[in-house]
C-alpha cells in the first residue's frame, strides 16, 4: 500500500520524504539522576548539495526550572540502501538501514549509543535511542509529526 509521499507503509521513506518541517516531542528518562526530561521544538530538513540538514531548535524542560534553549544540526545523505547520519562538522554518526525499524549503534568510548528507528506509522516516526556509560544511562524517545 502506499503512504503519503509516494512511501511504502512499513518501509524506511527515501531520503527526499523528509524534507520539510516536523514537530518533535521527546521524553529523555535519566536513570542516574531519577529525573525525566522533555524536549517540544521543531526539526526542519532542508537541502544541502549532498542530501539534507536537520535544524533542531525548541526547549529543553527539566524538572524544577525554567525552560533552555536547545537546538542541533545533523547532515543526512544517501547512502547506498540507507541514509548516512553526520554530525554537523561532517564526522560520521550511524547509517539508517532499510525497513520498518531499523537499528544502529554508536561508539563513542566510553560511552554507547543504540538507536531503534521506527517508520511504520508514517508519515509518524519515532527515534528511540539507549545511551549507556560509566556517566550516562538513559533512554531518550522522540516521536515527530508533519507541522
Amino acid at each position: 500500500m502506499a503512504g503519503q509521499n509516494g512511501t511504502d507503509t512499513g518501509t524506511r521513506p527515501g531520503l527526499a520524504a523528509f524534507a520539510g518541517q516536523w514537530q518533535a516531542e521527546r521524553v529523555i528518562t535519566d536513570r542516574q539522576s531519577g529525573q525525566v526530561i522533555r524536549f517540544a521544538g521543531t526539526v526542519t530538513f532542508r537541502p544541502d548539495p549532498d542530501g539534507l540538514i536537520w535544524d533542531e531548535d525548541g526547549a529543553l524542560i527539566l524538572p524544577g526550572q525554567a525552560p533552555i534553549r536547545a537546538t542541533r544540526r545533523y547532515l543526512w545523505r544517501a547512502e547506498g540502501d540507507g541514509i548516512a547520519v553526520f554530525f554537523d562538522d561532517g564526522r560520521p554518526f550511524h547509517v539508517i538501514g532499510p525497513g520498518a525499524a531499523p537499528a544502529a549503534h554508536h561508539d563513542c568510548p566510553p560511552d554507547s549509543y543504540d538507536v531503534a528507528y521506527d517508520f511504520s506509522g508514517w508519515p509518524v516516526w519515532t527515534a528511540r535511542w539507549q545511551v549507556t556509560g560509566p556517566r550516562k544511562d538513559y533512554t531518550s524517545e522522540t516521536e515527530f509529526q508533519r507541522g
